[in-house]
């Protein structure tokens, strides 16, 4: 009897909540979604420092620049593009 073929597994969802920075960026759209909401993200001076951090890690040390409405903003929009 043969084995039954692996599924494949669906990507993984992008979150706001375990997606890292630069794991966003590496995708276009998803990267444009940051650009849209967070203007100059992939430009800031500490990019390197938070990239591997995902925004709700990075949101406490962003000294009121990254609010819990532009991470819910950027959510939603990460939630509609096409999957």
């Amino acid at each position: 009897m043969a084995a039954a073929p692996a599924l494949a597994q669906a990507p993984a969802a992008l979150s706001t909540e375990t997606t890292p920075i630069e794991t966003l960026v590496a995708n276009p759209a998803a990267k444009a979604v940051l650009e849209k909401n967070i203007p100059g993200i992939t430009t800031h001076e500490a990019y390197d420092q938070f990239k591997a951090m995902t925004l709700t890690q990075v949101a406490p040390m962003s000294q009121g620049a990254l609010t819990d409405e532009i991470i819910k903003k950027v959510q939603a929009d990460l939630d509609a593009l096409p999957k």
